[in-house]
């Protein structure tokens, strides 16, 4: 065995470069520098920061460890082979956060904190984020009227649990990894998926709201919800960006829990349902004939860092429908401050178009 070790170590050696990962017979801890075997006439060290880094490690490893390392510099000007422990740990992390997804089996982790968006765990020893929309339906922290901060109590118990989950995606270079749970279907649901299919339109109850959407409880296509007994009502998700054609800051200014509704089915993933509202609302953009330099009347709905929404609608159109959204950027006032003593909240302006994009559900104004 300790022969064959050997030969490998030759082998490495011979081919070594800046980057490889090897296995590492450990010669020595000492004076802040650990010693590392690595085949005939080459010694490898890991000394000054990368020391520092792995402590952690080092604190369980002796002398005659078989550790894998990374060569920072084949060769340095003292002679020896410059490694990391710590560099080789996270490349082999990565290697098998790659294995997990590719084989898109669960596994499980545990809670360790949260944020307000969702789940902070690790994965390989690497940190790794579990958003709320991500969760199973029976997790998601559906309380009345989305509120923030019920929302993050409820998470908050999740610390310490364990949770079965799947890599949804994974960035190496950004050392991001997003995870999904788990789905709990069992047989007969999954084959109720199997039978929906995108574009179809249902029936069902809002069921939960919560600050990125709400849920919705909806019988299969074809059947009403009276038909239906709560056993077969399946649950998904209305995004957000999917309850309306204007842009929303708190879903309950569109439905309400209980609140009776037809959808239409957008996504079909991970054992979960998408669904969207506005699919089934006529698109106030479609018919509006306006062009740039064009006068319109628009109400002030909301301040960010670079601009002001403005909800907007023609002079001779009093339906609330049709109403859309334009932005008057911040580059039109200079600072912010400006912009809130030029307009304010909830008051209406006389704006001109500088850019109109339906295609995009895009416009750009000015005020007069």
């Amino acid at each position: 065995m300790q022969a064959e070790l050997m030969q490998k170590l030759n082998d490495a050696v011979q081919t070594l470069r800046d980057g490889d990962i090897v296995d590492a017979k450990v010669l020595a801890i000492e004076n802040n520098a650990l010693y590392l075997d690595i085949g005939p006439r080459k010694t490898g060290i890991i000394y000054g920061a990368e020391y520092q880094n792995a402590k952690n490690v080092l604190k369980n490893i002796k002398n005659g460890d078989i550790v894998s390392v990374k060569v920072v510099d084949s060769e340095n000007e003292d002679g020896f082979v410059e490694m990391s422990l710590k560099e080789a740990e996270k490349d082999m992390a990565w290697k098998l956060i790659k294995e997990k997804k590719d084989e898109d089996k669960p596994f499980t982790i545990k809670v360790m904190k949260v944020n307000k968006g969702g789940l902070l765990t690790e994965v390989s020893g690497m940190p790794a984020f579990l958003p709320t929309s991500q969760l199973s339906p029976d997790k998601y922290p559906k309380v009345p009227e989305g509120d923030k901060t019920k929302i993050l109590r409820k998470l908050q118990s999740f610390i310490g649990m364990e949770i079965k989950v799947k890599i949804l995606d994974f960035d190496e270079k950004g050392g991001q990894i997003i995870l999904t749970e788990e789905s709990k279907e069992n047989e007969q649901v999954k084959k109720v998926l199997q039978s929906l299919k995108i574009g179809d339109k249902v029936e069902g109850k809002i069921s939960g709201i919560v600050n990125f959407g709400c849920f919705i409880k909806f019988s299969l296509p074809g059947k009403s919800l009276e038909e239906s007994s709560e056993e077969e009502l399946l649950e998904g998700l209305i995004h957000i960006s999917e309850l309306d054609w204007q842009l929303i800051e708190d879903p309950s200014q569109i439905v309400q829990v209980g609140e009776k509704v037809n959808a239409e089915i957008i996504d079909i993933s991970q054992g979960r349902v998408s669904l969207s509202l506005r699919n089934l609302k006529k698109d106030p953009w479609k018919d509006l004939v306006l062009k740039q330099g064009d006068s319109i009347k628009g109400m002030v709905v909301r301040f960010n860092s670079f601009g002001a929404f403005i909800q907007v609608r023609r002079e001779d159109d009093d339906d609330q429908q049709t109403k859309i959204q334009g932005l008057i950027h911040i580059s039109e006032f200079g600072t912010e401050a400006k912009m809130k003593e030029k307009i304010e909240i909830n008051k209406e302006y006389d704006f001109e178009i500088l850019s109109f994009q339906p295609q995009r559900h895009w416009m750009s104004l000015r005020l007069k």
